[in-house]
């Protein structure tokens, strides 16, 4: 789960993280008052969805007077937001942040992520602060500084000094630069976060660091401990077809392709996918029906790939295992009932009464299905039905 750059920067606040002063707002009379409320003659306006690179894409604005800022926040609110982190359609800007401006002497990156290779949580830190870390990671690697924390032992002082020499910092803040860490440290794991970000973390004219931006990803199976968190969502930044399974009990993520894809087992949806890239096409979704699927959860898993426009074939992968095939054909035959089936569906079903549901869906009055011999046989038929092919 993720959430806003305000929201995020309340919850860094509360662990001693400094950050600058702001104010949300829901419309440009409200951003002016706000701006007032600030004081000062430099303002901020900075759009809120769940997206970097926001002000590449105009969603960051600097005002020098409250009518600029009213008119900033009014031709803000309301745009649709693109940026490399969205779709081509972007994302409709619901709200701003207006914030004070600074004098900024310097920019830094930080974060914690967790680092699957070595199981431990790791801080990641650079120089060059206001960037895109991939690309500082691919053209400059040695600016970067990392640190795997031991959970058991927590963040150390001396990780602290040695990111604070690998970036330059001055011996006069390195002290202020190691508790922000520590504090950072704090809030990604009383909060099972799955990453940390500042980026920028600034050091001002009179030497304080500031977090100018921030950004918090929360482990969603840690959710039931964290109410006062899960309150913090914000559904209208997400993919309402993914928070609809959700509530279904799948597991589905939307993708940018044509090919639609039901699959029973993670393990066997990720080779699906790779095998229809592997044949020239590009899955349109990742959804896992699960072990213990049945035909109302097949029927509301076809019903959600439906829903995307872009979808021009159904690959329908099943080994039957604690799901039995029969269960998933009566699915296929229920979803019919619901939503209309108008794209070609590709089924390849192997396993616990196939047979049964071969003889079903061959029986059945579904007129586009396309029976496959195995998983190769399937994805083959799959990429060609979606581009048109005969």
């Amino acid at each position: 789960m993720n959430i806003h750059e305000y929201q995020a920067k309340e919850i860094l606040r509360a662990y001693g993280v400094p950050t600058p002063k702001g104010y949300i707002a829901f419309n440009s009379e409200e951003a002016g008052e706000n701006a007032k409320k600030l004081g000062g003659s430099i303002w901020v306006v900075k759009a809120q969805i769940h997206a970097g690179g926001r002000g590449l894409g105009g969603g960051v604005k600097l005002a020098r007077s409250i009518d600029e800022v009213k008119s900033l926040a009014k031709s803000i609110i309301g745009m649709n937001l693109v940026t490399h982190q969205t779709t081509k359609e972007g994302k409709e800007v619901k709200k701003v942040y207006i914030e004070e401006g600074l004098n900024i002497k310097q920019e830094f990156y930080l974060s914690v992520v967790l680092d699957r290779a070595s199981e431990m949580p790791m801080i990641v830190a650079s120089s060059s602060g206001g960037m895109d870390i991939e690309k500082v990671a691919a053209e400059t690697p040695e600016k970067i500084a990392k640190a795997h924390i031991d959970p058991t032992i927590g963040f150390q002082k001396f990780q602290g000094r040695d990111i604070a020499f690998k970036l330059g910092i001055s011996k006069e803040t390195t002290n202020d630069f190691i508790t922000l860490l520590s504090n950072l440290y704090r809030a990604y794991k009383d909060n099972d976060a799955d990453m940390v970000e500042i980026n920028p973390l600034i050091l001002t004219g009179d030497d304080k660091f500031l977090a100018l931006d921030a950004k918090i990803g929360f482990d969603d199976n840690a959710l039931p401990r964290h109410q006062d968190i899960e309150v913090l969502r914000d559904f209208d930044e997400e993919d309402k077809a993914e928070t609809e399974a959700k509530q279904s009990n799948l597991s589905y993520v939307k993708l940018s392709g044509n090919v639609g894809c039901m699959v029973n087992g993670a393990g066997l949806a990720m080779a699906t996918m790779d095998i229809i890239k592997y044949e020239g096409g590009d899955p349109a979704n990742f959804l896992d029906v699960g072990g213990g699927a049945n035909p109302q959860t097949v029927a509301k898993g076809f019903e959600i790939i439906l829903k995307d426009k872009n979808v021009k074939a159904i690959f329908i992968n099943i080994f039957g295992g604690i799901v039995r095939c029969d269960r998933v054909a009566n699915g296929i035959i229920e979803a019919t009932k619901i939503t209309e089936v108008n794209v070609p569906v590709i089924v390849r079903l192997d396993g616990t009464n196939a047979e049964e549901a071969k003889a079903i869906l061959k029986n059945s009055d579904i007129k586009n299905i396309i029976s496959a011999t195995d998983l190769s046989d399937g994805a083959k038929k799959a990429v060609k039905a979606a581009r048109g092919d005969k």
